[in-house]
């Protein structure tokens, strides 16, 4: 029988690997796969903000499969059903936004196991992510798989960072520096001098607790700047942007 396979992006982020990933919202394979082939090292699928459901998300999966780069999934809020069944159609590595209190992200912790360590339910004849029942190994080594990441993103997810990061099962923190922006009344600016600094100051905290930090930094300045604080997971393009400022590049060129 076929045997489950390390998670590869779990490995990166439990030994602190510096990785660059872009951000999918246009809800196309052809899109996924023009990603893919740039060889960025994780894609993540945003259905925080895009119009993905459960099967537009394995659809998604689907035809990355055929590529070397990681998935990460993120999804609209850290729900136990939800978590349940991007489980079974086979997603491993998780971004959960909003990550406010120890509390949730203990809860996120259970919901990405089966018991005893966690409540996630058993499905796997059903499930994409056990081949159908076909991977033998599976109930061993599936909880050892999962990778979560927590993205922390107000100013209550910052002051309760320290005890987040305490939680056994969490592999990182990823800060969102648009919403804490917002959080701090810089809405629409989160790379305003004051956000840049709370950013960096959570990163360096992250990295002391030996933890991957990561960051959506969209510039060279700032790809430079957070890493220079610690950040390793770093989101570097949205594909919407990509696209847009590209289109809007050309034609300013004409005119």
């Amino acid at each position: 029988m076929k045997q489950l396979e390390d998670n590869i992006l779990k490995k990166k982020v439990v030994n602190r690997a510096r990785t660059y990933g872009v951000w999918n919202g246009l809800v196309d394979t052809v899109v996924a796969e023009i990603l893919a082939c740039a060889d960025f090292d994780w894609i993540l699928i945003d259905g925080e903000h895009a119009p993905f459901d459960i099967r537009k998300i394995q659809l998604q999966l689907q035809t990355l499969s055929a590529y070397d780069t990681q998935v990460i999934v993120r999804p609209p809020v850290g729900d136990t059903v939800l978590i349940k069944q991007l489980m079974d159609i086979g997603v491993q590595n998780v971004m959960i936004p909003m990550v406010e209190t120890a509390e949730q992200a203990m809860q996120l912790v259970k919901d990405m196991r089966y018991p005893p360590e966690g409540n996630r339910g058993v499905g796997t004849a059903l499930a994409r992510a056990s081949k159908w029942n076909r991977l033998e190994n599976y109930f061993a080594k599936a909880n050892s798989q999962m990778c979560l990441i927590c993205q922390v993103e107000t100013i209550k997810g910052l002051d309760n960072l320290d005890e987040i990061l305490a939680v056994d099962g969490v592999d990182g923190v990823f800060i969102g520096p648009a919403d804490l922006a917002a959080s701090m009344g810089h809405l629409g600016n989160p790379a305003h001098p004051q956000v840049k600094e709370m950013v960096a100051k959570a990163l360096t905290k992250i990295r002391e607790k030996n933890k991957t930090a990561g960051v959506l930094a969209l510039s060279s300045e700032l790809i430079a700047f957070y890493s220079s604080k610690g950040a390793n997971l770093l989101g570097i393009g949205v594909d919407t942007l990509l696209l847009a400022n590209s289109a809007q590049k050309l034609m300013n060129t004409i005119k």
